[in-house]
């Protein structure tokens, strides 16, 4: 039997998958903000090489104690955009004991439509996947096959270290955000006009799945009550109202919202109301399977 590990080294989080195809034995997600200050400095900051390097030590445990046979440790946009990205691998090596692969946008891009559409009827395709990330935001459309990817240079972690600087944030901070957000993906969407195409918008990551629970108040985490709820442009932009409105020290008693990700959720907001007032969509169908499940799949038998 094949039992496989994914690890997703991003810009803001650090997460695991271990499952062998039928059962998930493990899937576990720890914020250590792997881009910290990459957008101005260019480089990772060793604080956070070394965060991320203690999860991986973490991880590596428990695949040992599920007898993990096949591993893929990816690295994303913060490691793309990293002049030192080799002393993160070196260290990140030691921790898991795999060298991290280094995904350009497009692979990443693919490898989320994967994950996220393997449970999805065609009939409701084609299928707009946005995955936000940290550093980056994947769009990628198509049915049972991709048709166009494009990886863009906008991240919840990326707009909050551009922008938001004020506690609550400046109007004039959020216009500058959302304007920008707005001007990113009419480029995108000019430039690949397949994008427009997509019937269903399938919303991914960790901004996504705060804003279903806020908008559900859920105290705790719950994964059955996220993966696959429909998330209404109306609810969304509820939500962006309310976090963006709110200081760090409100924000972050929000039910849905981890404490870690309160800093950063508004410029997480900001993009995925952006893509659905550009792409016209009144409702995201949001999944918590994503690059994680793509990248399981491709080492199953």
């Amino acid at each position: 039997m094949t039992v496989a590990a994914a690890v997703d080294c991003g810009t803001n989080s650090t997460r695991l998958l271990i499952s062998d195809g039928t059962t998930v034995f493990e899937r576990r997600m720890v914020i250590t903000r792997l881009g910290q200050g990459v957008n101005a400095t260019g480089k990772l900051d060793p604080g956070a090489i070394a965060r991320t390097t203690d999860v991986l030590g973490e991880y590596h445990a428990l695949m040992e104690k599920h007898g993990v046979t096949k591993t893929r440790v990816t690295a994303t946009s913060a490691a793309r955009d990293a002049s030192n990205r080799d002393e993160f691998f070196g260290a990140a090596e030691l921790a898991i004991g795999v060298v991290p692969e280094l995904l350009s946008g497009d692979e990443e891009g693919r490898l989320s439509f994967a994950g996220a559409t393997a449970e999805l009827d065609p009939v409701d395709g084609p299928f707009l996947v946005v995955d936000i990330g940290g550093g980056s935001t994947e769009l990628v459309v198509g049915g049972t096959d991709v048709e166009g990817a494009c990886s863009l240079d906008i991240g919840c972690v990326r707009i909050t270290e551009m922008f938001l600087e004020s506690d609550p944030p400046a109007a004039e901070e959020l216009s500058n955000a959302v304007g920008y957000a707005r001007d990113t993906f009419e480029e995108a969407r000019l430039a690949l006009p397949v994008l427009n195409g997509g019937r269903t918008l399938v919303g991914l990551a960790g901004t996504v799945s705060a804003v279903a629970a806020i908008e559900q108040g859920l105290h705790e985490y719950d994964r059955d009550r996220i993966h696959h709820f429909v998330l209404t442009k109306a609810a969304a932009e509820d939500v962006f109202r309310t976090v963006a409105t709110e200081k760090l020290s409100d924000r972050i008693h929000n039910p849905g919202l981890e404490r870690e990700r309160a800093d950063v959720i508004v410029g997480g907001a900001v993009i995925l109301v952006s893509v659905m007032r550009v792409f016209g969509f009144q409702e995201c169908l949001v999944s918590e399977a994503d690059i994680l499940d793509g990248l399981v799949m491709s080492m199953l038998p």
